[in-house]
């Protein structure tokens, strides 16, 4: 057996990014894919609902790739005979979508955003057939669909007819929405023309979309059109089970590069039977038993982590409680959030505990909770800044706590109420209902939840980072 030092280093360089931002192809080492995943992925699978930092983006980029779609292509059959086409995502590419610049002159223009999304895939369709579509500007491409309706029709039709013909499927993602707009109104218009046209792709053969929503983004009013209950019988969401996010690190860290892979795969031989074990190839799989929690999930994680949090297990189990404490609100756990516990718990561990006979200690266990819950809040911070902006009062209070405390403590410091949060991304969503509204944001979100009583409680991913306390909980940054 590898020695703990051997397997603290293994961890440090395994493939644990997941956070593309579109920039990136992923390395196909880091491939695993849920069975939850499979309807999501699928080219039936139209709309695909997920949090921060769930795959989103992960599954945009491996979908936009030829060798990492065949990677998946045995657990998702019919992505063989597709051709995939990025229709908006976070990095910009003003050739083939709008930015959100040129979405609001649209917009402002009153222009239809379903057209304004048809020009996307038009632009794509006439390639495929060599058809001419103007393309000096995005707004004369959509000047052109208004006026050439019968020329439109036909182009797509053409289209999927040629992929028919050769038994492609044609296949758009859009990822990225909340980059389309920093008013909320303005992007549920256009996040409902998306959802228009991609119910109208569905009337084709061999034509689909596939559209990455958050959850605050699939709002009434972006579903309220004729059918969209049809669209909604697709939805597939992006969760990750308890076993689902330990297997997804096992098969980064047998794919750790050189002596570090070698030292993952042999403390997996050591627990596995003989005849579980993987072929060998230029990327290792991750044997199928280890893909569901019994029986050899826990043991494996316990010769990284042991079997206690402390000195007895009354203080909880590292394999349950390294998952646990990283849910949000809805108690739900990401990937992202998980990878970054570990990696932190193995940075904190060679730093404080050399010795220690196991490479992660349970007190690095618990660190790797506050970078794992700095990493959470940094990135909402980005993604959604009111959220700092609203969570700064609160610094140093214990939860749970009073929302009337709460409140008191939004009143001082934004006075003239919550529409006042200055922020140049999207605003809370229900800021014209008042703080009882910011409040409700803040539990879709995850970030709050509210206790019988009303009191407000917070999950340790967002409360440590965010500066607040709990009695006995793990302590805040």
């Amino acid at each position: 057996m590898s020695s703990a030092r051997e397997i603290r280093q293994a961890i440090l360089s395994a493939p644990f990014e997941l956070d593309t931002k579109g920039d990136d192809v992923p390395s196909p080492g880091t491939l695993y894919l849920p069975p939850a995943h499979r309807k999501a992925l699928s080219l039936d699978g139209s709309l695909v609902v997920g949090a921060r930092g769930v795959g989103k983006s992960f599954w945009t980029a491996v979908l936009s790739d030829d060798n990492l779609r065949q990677q998946i292509g045995a657990s998702v059959t019919d992505l063989a005979h597709a051709k995939i086409w990025v229709g908006h995502a976070a990095k910009p590419d003003i050739q083939h979508y709008p930015d959100q610049n040129t979405f609001k002159l649209l917009v402002d223009r009153s222009y239809d955003p379903e057209i304004i999304w048809r020009a996307v895939v038009i632009r794509i369709l006439g390639n495929i057939i060599r058809r001419p579509v103007p393309t000096d500007s995005w707004e004369i491409t959509v000047k052109w669909i208004v006026q050439n309706p019968e020329s439109v029709a036909r182009l797509i039709e053409e289209a999927d007819a040629k992929l028919a013909a050769k038994n492609h499927f044609g296949l758009f993602v859009f990822d990225a929405l909340d980059r389309t707009s920093h008013q909320w109104p303005e992007m549920d218009r256009i996040v409902q023309g998306l959802l228009r046209l991609t119910l109208r792709l569905r009337d084709f053969s061999s034509l689909r979309a596939k559209v990455f929503l958050r959850p605050d983004q699939l709002q009434p009013s972006t579903t309220a059109f004729v059918d969209a209950s049809k669209l909604m019988a697709t939805r597939a969401d992006l969760t990750w089970e308890r076993h689902d996010l330990h297997a997804m690190m096992w098969q980064r860290l047998i794919n750790s590069p050189k002596n570090s892979g070698e030292c993952m795969r042999a403390i997996i031989s050591s627990v596995l039977p003989r005849e579980s074990l993987w072929g060998e190839g230029p990327v290792w799989r991750l044997p199928t038993p280890l893909t569901s929690e019994s029986p050899y999930q826990r043991p494996l994680f316990e010769i990284l982590a042991g079997d206690k949090m402390g000195k007895d297990a009354r203080r909880g189990v590292p394999y349950v409680w390294s998952v646990s404490h990283l849910a949000d609100g809805h108690g739900l756990t990401s990937p992202r959030s998980f990878l970054a516990a570990i990696r932190g718990a193995a940075e904190d561990s060679y730093a404080r505990y050399e010795d220690y006979p196991l490479a992660l200690h349970y007190e690095s266990l618990k660190r790797g909770i506050q970078k794992a819950s700095e990493i959470r809040v940094s990135e909402v911070a980005e993604d959604d800044p009111w959220v700092s902006r609203v969570m700064g009062p609160l610094k140093g209070k214990n939860v749970p706590v009073d929302y009337g405390e709460i409140m008191e403590g939004w009143s001082q410091k934004f006075p003239d109420g919550p529409q006042s949060i200055s922020s140049d991304r999207l605003p809370p969503q229900h800021a014209l209902q008042g703080w009882n509204g910011v409040r409700d944001d803040l539990v879709r979100l995850g970030v709050f939840t509210i206790r019988s009583g009303g009191r407000i409680d917070m999950p340790d991913l967002y409360r440590v980072g965010f500066g607040l306390g709990r009695k006995g909980g793990v302590k805040p940054t």
